[in-house]
């Protein structure tokens, strides 16, 4: 997937201000980019839970499992197109 054209054109759901983020700046979020893509900020994930992904799901070397808040994602899903 070639990143280097996208941009972030808006944020999904609240910013970290108002979803209880101490410093106001750092917390989970979500983008969406230019090319329709999302982007993901959240807290890396790879070790713990690459060895639970379903037979069915694989992720590539250059892929990284994110999580994020069930809050931030519940936040977001206004702002998520349905198409």
């Amino acid at each position: 997937m070639d990143l280097s054209s996208a941009r972030i054109t808006r944020r999904l759901g609240d910013p970290p201000s108002k979803r209880g983020s101490v410093t106001s700046q750092t917390c989970p979020d979500l983008f969406e980019l230019s090319d329709g893509n999302f982007a993901v900020i959240g807290t890396e994930a790879t070790t713990a839970l690459d060895p639970h992904l379903p037979s069915d799901a694989a992720r590539a070397d250059y892929e990284r499992i994110v999580v994020i808040s069930r809050d931030t994602l519940i936040r977001a899903k206004k702002d998520i197109p349905d198409a």
